[in-house]
């Protein structure tokens, strides 16, 4: 016996701006070498958007790859008001923060990290022979204000390729 009876999705709140050119809501998918690569970079931390308001229907949320190359950085930056949320793929990531970037957090695969707003931080691949890879998620879009530089000396452990 065959179960004839439709699925109904219930749903809350108006969905509208997320219509397609035929007025549907659909889900949107981002294929493989079609993301945006136009984003917001900070020195060597290169973003690429898988979700974004630039080629998406999303409006409050950013997501996307970050990767160092081996002994890469990037510039001190902060995300302005955006909250920030990221899971380590592969690598050993060190976020440099505090004063003068004396404080840091290790990430190897498989941690998350948070990031509040407005925090000014260095995001550092300290390996000089594997990539660093992530995938962040930032709320409400890749916010991205780079700072003034410091030297390589000032962060502790770290060394370019």
């Amino acid at each position: 016996m065959s179960n004839t009876t439709p699925t109904i999705y219930r749903t809350e709140g108006d969905n509208a701006i997320y219509a397609n050119a035929d007025g549907v809501v659909v889900p949107v998918v981002t294929r493989k070498g079609e993301e945006d690569t136009n984003t917001a970079q900070s020195g060597d931390c290169i973003r690429v958007s898988g979700v974004s308001i630039q080629h998406t229907p999303a409006t409050k949320i950013w997501f996307g790859q970050v990767s160092n190359t081996p002994g890469y950085r990037s510039l001190p930056h902060h995300h302005g008001e955006a909250e920030t949320g990221g899971y380590v793929l592969r690598g050993h990531g060190r976020i440099y923060f505090g004063e003068n970037y004396e404080q840091f957090l290790d990430m190897t695969a498989g941690d998350w990290v948070f990031v509040p707003p407005f925090m000014p931080h260095v995001e550092a691949n300290m390996s000089i022979t594997e990539d660093l890879v992530w995938l962040t998620a930032r709320t409400p879009e890749n916010i991205v204000v780079n700072l003034e530089d410091v030297a390589d000396e000032t962060l502790e452990g770290y060394r370019r390729a």
